[in-house]
C-alpha cells in the first residue's frame, strides 16, 4: 500500500443551529487503503463525509486532494476529483436494469442522441469482470439480492472513474455471507489502487476490513489507530470515553408458560411483501430472535402482531387468549409491548413534548388522570423519573422529542413501553442507528425484562445482537420461519445460509 498521501482535512469544522458537528478536525487518507470511520451518534462521521462529498461546505477548514487545496461546493465537483459516495440507503430504480441504473445520468450517446445500449452493456460487464462484482448487466435490478443491489450502487460509482469511495453503512442489511463478499471485492479494489473511506458502526467489520481506524467523538478526532494490533474494546473506549461492556452476561432463568404463540400465521401486504403461515412461541423468561436480511416480512410480522395489520390466516394468542383480530389497543391492554422498527413514525410524535411522549397510549390510566383532566403533578413525578432511570439526555421533559438524538428518542421509547408491566415485549431493530454506548443500554434493558419474566421477540438486522442475546432463534426467509435454533446451536456463517435460503431445515428444529 502507498505511503503517500491522497487527501488531507485540516481544521474541518462545521456548525448547525445548537450544534457542532465538526470542531477543527484534522484526518490523513493514504493512496490506496481502506480508511474506516467510527464514532458513536453525532459524533460528526457523516457530516464530515458530506463535506468530502460536497453535499455540505465547511465553516472552517480546507481540503487538500493529491496536494491541491480544492473547493467541492456539489457532489458534481467531488465526482470531478475522483471522488464517489456511496449511500446507506440505496437509489436504484427497480424496473430499470443493472446497466440502465449504473449508467443513468452519465449515458453514452451516439449520432443524435441515441443510446448506445450494447456499449454500456460491455462497459458496465467490462467492470464487473475487473473488481471481480458477480452481477448480469441486464438482470432487473427488482430481481436482486440485497447484496447484489450493493454491487451496483459501488459500480454505479466506479462507473463515473471514481479513485476515492466513501460507503456509509455498506454492511447494515447484509447477511454474513454478504458481508464476506463485499470485503473481497473492496480489498481487489484496494488492489487496483482505490482508496475507500469506511463508515460503520459494527466494529467487528471494522477491525477485518479497514488499514487504520479514525475516532471521532463529540465532533473532534480522539484518534487515528492501525487496525493491526488495536482490539475491540479499545476502539470502543476510544469512541465512549469510558470502558464498555461489548458481551454481556447472560442472565440463567427458567423459560415459564408460553406467553405468545402464533400457530399457522399469514398476513398479505401486496407486491409480495407477506408472512407465510409463520408458527413460533415465545414463553416467559425468553428472548426468541428472528434473523433475517432485511425485506423478507420481518416488519409485515410484526405489524401482524401488534395490530398493524390483519391476520388472513392462522391463530395469534396471548397467555392463551385468541387475539387473532383484535385492534391495536385491545393487543396493548392484553399486556403487549412495542419497540417499533421506526422509532420516529411509529414510536413518537416528535413535536410533543417528552413527558408527553412517556405516557403516550397511556394517558387514560388512573393514576394520570384526576377529575377527568390530566394530573400533571403525577405525570410530572413519572416523567422525571423515568428521565432519571433510563439515562434519558434532555433539558427537561418539556423538550419536544424532536430535539433529542436518535439515542434519546430511542430511550425515550423504552421508557415508556417498560413502565406498565408487560407480559410480552415485541422489540424491532431496538438498537438499529445508535452508537455503542447506547446499544450497551438497550441491550441491558432486553435482558433485563427477560430476567423479570417477560417474553422479548426480538427482531434485529444484526446478527451479533441476535446470536449474544437469544435464547432461540428463528430464521425468516420471504416471508416464512425456514428454521430454528436453541442458543449456541448455529454459527453465524450457518445462519447466514438459512438467511439467503441457501439452505432451509424444518420449521420447530429446536423443539
Amino acid at each position: 500500500m502507498g505511503q503517500d498521501l491522497l487527501i488531507e482535512l485540516r481544521g474541518i469544522t462545521k456548525r448547525f443551529p445548537g450544534v457542532l458537528a465538526n470542531d477543527h478536525v484534522d484526518l490523513t487518507i493514504r493512496r490506496g487503503e481502506i480508511h474506516a470511520v467510527v464514532g458513536e451518534n453525532g459524533a460528526g462521521k457523516s457530516t464530515l463525509m458530506r463535506i468530502l462529498y460536497g453535499l455540505y461546505q465547511p465553516d472552517q477548514g480546507e481540503i487538500i486532494v493529491d496536494g491541491q487545496r480544492v473547493v467541492l461546493d456539489s457532489p458534481r465537483k467531488a465526482l470531478g476529483l475522483g471522488i464517489g459516495m456511496v449511500h446507506q440507503h440505496f437509489m436504484l430504480i427497480p424496473r430499470f436494469t443493472v446497466t440502465e441504473n449504473v449508467i443513468l445520468g452519465s449515458e453514452p450517446t451516439g449520432p443524435w442522441g441515441r443510446l448506445r445500449t450494447q456499449q454500456a452493456q460491455a462497459q458496465v460487464a467490462a467492470l464487473c469482470a475487473q473488481y471481480g462484482f458477480a452481477l448480469d448487466p441486464a438482470e432487473l435490478v427488482a430481481r436482486l439480492s440485497v447484496g447484489e443491489q450493493q454491487r451496483v450502487e459501488i459500480i454505479k460509482v466506479l462507473y463515473r472513474g471514481v479513485e476515492i469511495l466513501i460507503l456509509d453503512e455498506p454492511t447494515a442489511v447484509l447477511a454474513p455471507q454478504e458481508v464476506d463478499e463485499l470485503f473481497g471485492n473492496l480489498r481487489r479494489l484496494r488492489e487496483q489502487g482505490k482508496t475507500i473511506l469506511f463508515i460503520s458502526h459494527r466494529l467487528n467489520e471494522v477491525l477485518a476490513i479497514a488499514d487504520r481506524i479514525t475516532v471521532l467523538r463529540h465532533g473532534r478526532v480522539a484518534g487515528t489507530v492501525p487496525a493491526r494490533g488495536t482490539s475491540k474494546a479499545q476502539l470502543a473506549e476510544m469512541m465512549v470515553g469510558r470502558p464498555v461492556l461489548l458481551e454481556l452476561p447472560h442472565p440463567d432463568v427458567k423459560p415459564g408458560e408460553v406467553r405468545l404463540e402464533a400457530d399457522g400465521l399469514s398476513s398479505s401486504a401486496g407486491a409480495g411483501r407477506t408472512v407465510r403461515a409463520v408458527s413460533l412461541t415465545v414463553r416467559g423468561g425468553e428472548i426468541y430472535g428472528i434473523a433475517g436480511v432485511e425485506g423478507n416480512g420481518q416488519t409485515e410480522l410484526v405489524e401482524a402482531l401488534v395490530g398493524l395489520r390483519p391476520i388472513t390466516g392462522g391463530t395469534l394468542r396471548i397467555d392463551g387468549r385468541d387475539i387473532t383480530h383484535s385492534s391495536t389497543r385491545e393487543i396493548r391492554l392484553m399486556g403487549v409491548a412495542h419497540i417499533p422498527e421506526d422509532r420516529q413514525r411509529r414510536g413518537l410524535v416528535l413535536p410533543m413534548a417528552v413527558w408527553e411522549n412517556l405516557i403516550l397510549g397511556q394517558h387514560s390510566r388512573k393514576e394520570f388522570v384526576h377529575d377527568g383532566l390530566l394530573n400533571r403533578p403525577a405525570i410530572d413525578r413519572f416523567a422525571n423519573r423515568r428521565v432519571r432511570e433510563f439515562d434519558i439526555r434532555t433539558p427537561g421533559i418539556e423538550t419536544p422529542a424532536l430535539a433529542l438524538s436518535g439515542g434519546n428518542q430511542q430511550k425515550v421509547v423504552l421508557a415508556r413501553e417498560f413502565s406498565f408491566a408487560p407480559k410480552v415485549l415485541i422489540a424491532a431493530q431496538p438498537t438499529r442507528g445508535l452508537d455503542i454506548g447506547a446499544t450497551e443500554f438497550v441491550e441491558r434493558e432486553l435482558l433485563e425484562a427477560k430476567s423479570q419474566g417477560m417474553a422479548v421477540l426480538l427482531f434485529s438486522a444484526s446478527l451479533d445482537e441476535v446470536l449474544s442475546l437469544s435464547d432461540r432463534i428463528g430464521v425468516m426467509y420471504r416471508g416464512e420461519l425456514v428454521a430454528e435454533f436453541r442458543r449456541g446451536e448455529v454459527s453465524p456463517a450457518d445462519l447466514g445460509l438459512y438467511m439467503t435460503g441457501t439452505q432451509r431445515a424444518p420449521q420447530g428444529t429446536a423443539g
